[in-house]
């Protein structure tokens, strides 16, 4: 029998391959970066071919540091950055060209577009999205607008489209030699193209942006044995797919509806479960696919993006020179007792919920000659926060029942000064699991699923452990004053690209 079940997360800065015992504890892992390319201002690229290279890399890397071997494993999940859209050759495998990450905003003409011709209630309607650069769709069409030749070969069968998800799964189970093109109603449900009652490509969508069909994965559960895995990873069973903040609500253990999570990474993501009713949200917020465990209906969940969260301390850290590694943040933002009136709206790929304000830009405010490095260090922390709030503040609108507690994962939870000023902002606890890995954990809870690893939802709910909870401290009126300047600060972004 084999005794673990595997992970492969895919996420915007790097892949990762984790193996976890039944328990739900993480046995091996190893992590590889991969470029970031910027070919113009507000454009976001990824090589596809290097992800592919990184993730054999570190599946590998994991099994030798572990002296495990495949036939370990009783299956692999599969989790991934969303809306970043690669396109390929059917025959050859080679990507059309690079992906165009979530964070790119090069389709804002086409969305004003779309918008202005009144499209937007239509694809809310169906797809529980507003339009925004953010999504993959818009992303497609403008590959096959601008890559010459793309749409008439797209029509001929020659090429497929798929997120991450969907170019993992396709190599990793044999690729041009019968690899299996597939994503999941998670990821589907992000691209502006799949209808969220049919769980299936939207003809009037399709027709809208001019798609192909035939160039589209195949929708299936989110908790299935899709194929068998070749290479690195030859005979196990690939057996999930969860775009990555569906996953980590899973991993997190949030099965019953009003049950929510905030994950801390490159972005900021809460999900809200809703169980299997479809909220629409009037407040900002997106609908979208949960999970679908087998042939079970799909649960719902309502959504609230943040673009910017750990990027911005990455950009702390490689553009300014403030800190040489993210982990500094803290310490230098403990310098000081407050932010002294800084505030940092980090809009530079413009602001996603509750706003979606493509035009917007960053801002720093509120600078005096008495501000210094950790005043600035400090702002970028908070700026987190308070948009948590925001997001928070619209759930609570649209689902109708108010959260009591927030359960958080991600690398910045274990920023202590982050999470006591996000408890202070939210005025509720915030709590810590054990193990703060939830995204691949919820991959490969998925995956166990399939192949009856684990029997059931409850098994996975026995596995999650508290770590530690962080309590509000902070009188409600300097809250709200905190609060009050952050969203005058929040205005001044607005509009700023012409």
């Amino acid at each position: 029998m084999s005794h673990y079940i595997a992970a492969i997360d895919q996420g915007t800065t790097s892949s990762r391959f984790m193996v976890f015992n039944t328990s739900g504890a993480l046995i091996a892992a190893d992590q590889r970066e991969h470029q970031q390319i910027y070919p113009h201002a507000g454009w976001v690229e990824h090589d596809p071919a290097q992800i592919w290279q990184r993730v054999q890399e570190v599946i590998v890397g994991a099994l030798a540091n572990s002296g495990l071997a495949p036939s370990d494993l009783a299956a692999v999940g599969v989790t991934n950055q969303r809306e970043t859209t690669v396109v390929w050759n059917r025959v050859t495998g080679e990507p059309l060209c690079n992906a165009i990450v979530w964070q790119d905003t090069r389709t804002a003409d086409l969305c004003q577009q779309l918008r202005g011709q009144g499209h937007e209630a239509l694809f809310r309607a169906k797809t529980g999205l507003p339009v925004a650069t953010y999504f993959s769709g818009p992303k497609l069409k403008w590959i096959l607008d601008q890559v010459p030749g793309a749409a008439a070969r797209a029509r001929n069968g020659e090429l497929l489209f798929g997120t991450i998800d969907s170019w993992m799964i396709w190599n990793l189970t044999g690729g041009v030699q019968g690899g299996v093109h597939i994503t999941d109603a998670s990821n589907a449900s992000r691209t502006l193209l799949m209808n969220l009652e049919t769980l299936d490509w939207d003809d009037d969508l399709l027709k809208m942006l001019d798609i192909p069909r035939q160039m589209l994965p195949m929708i299936r559960s989110s908790s299935d044995v899709y194929a068998a895995a070749r290479g690195v990873l030859d005979g196990v069973p690939v057996a999930s797919a969860l775009g990555d903040q569906q996953a980590a609500l899973f991993g997190q253990t949030c099965f019953a509806p009003g049950e929510a999570k905030n994950t801390y990474g490159t972005g900021c993501f809460m999900l809200m479960n809703t169980g299997q009713r479809m909220v629409p949200s009037v407040a900002g917020l997106l609908t979208t696919v949960a999970y679908q465990l087998g042939r079970a209906r799909p649960v719902y969940a309502l959504e609230g993006a943040i673009a910017v969260a750990g990027a911005l301390i990455q950009w702390v850290r490689d553009n300014l020179g403030l800190i040489a590694q993210a982990a500094d943040i803290e310490a230098l933002a403990r310098t000081v007792e407050d932010n002294g009136g800084v505030f940092f709206v980090p809009a530079f790929s413009g602001l996603f919920a509750p706003y979606w304000k493509s035009d917007a830009r960053g801002v720093i405010v509120g600078l005096t000659g008495y501000a210094n490095k950790g005043h600035i260090a400090r702002a970028a922390l908070e700026a987190t926060a308070f948009q948590t709030r925001e997001v928070l503040e619209a759930m609570n609108a649209d689902a109708g029942m108010p959260l009591t507690a927030l359960k958080v994962d991600g690398g910045m939870v274990r920023n202590e000064l982050l999470m006591q000023f996000q408890a202070d902002m939210l005025g509720v606890p915030v709590i810590r699991p054990t193990l703060t890995e939830t995204t691949a954990l919820g991959a490969a809870y998925a995956a166990g699923l399939a192949v009856g690893f684990w029997s059931g939802l409850d098994e996975l709910r026995a596995n999650w452990g508290q770590d530690k909870v962080w309590t509000p401290t902070m009188l409600a009126s300097v809250r709200e004053k905190y609060y009050h300047d952050w969203k005058r600060a929040v205005t001044r972004t607005f509009g700023w690209v012409e």
